[in-house]
């Protein structure tokens, strides 16, 4: 019984992780360019490979590789999607996502 409940939080933790790292990485997609440089951050292309990168190791964590390297896999590869999460995106929202300016956008 515990085997099966471990597992299953195996499981569920790998795809919240893969999640996560998906959900970062399109967002960085979703950003401008012009932003990373205005803020000081590395490049687009490079968060986008790093994120990238993550996502590909989150992946191979997910099951049926969860209890061997690919758990650990997914330790470290959460670690870039945290940083961009927790110090990028704060950073490039005043930019909003490239499709359209952000802000008061008119009206009557």
């Amino acid at each position: 019984m515990f085997g099966a409940l471990q597992t299953f939080v195996f499981i569920v933790l790998g795809v919240i992780v893969f999640a996560v790292q998906v959900i970062a990485l399109v967002d960085a997609i979703r950003r401008p360019a012009h932003a990373y440089k205005s803020e000081g951050k590395l490049s687009k292309p490079i968060w986008l490979g790093i994120l990238g990168v993550a996502a590909v190791f989150g992946l191979l964590g997910l099951p049926p590789s969860y209890i061997t390297a690919g758990s650990f896999l997914n330790v470290i590869a959460v670690v870039p999607a945290i940083v961009y999460w927790a110090d990028v995106r704060p950073r490039l929202q005043p930019y909003g996502t490239g499709n359209k300016p952000r802000g008061p956008q008119g009206g009557w």
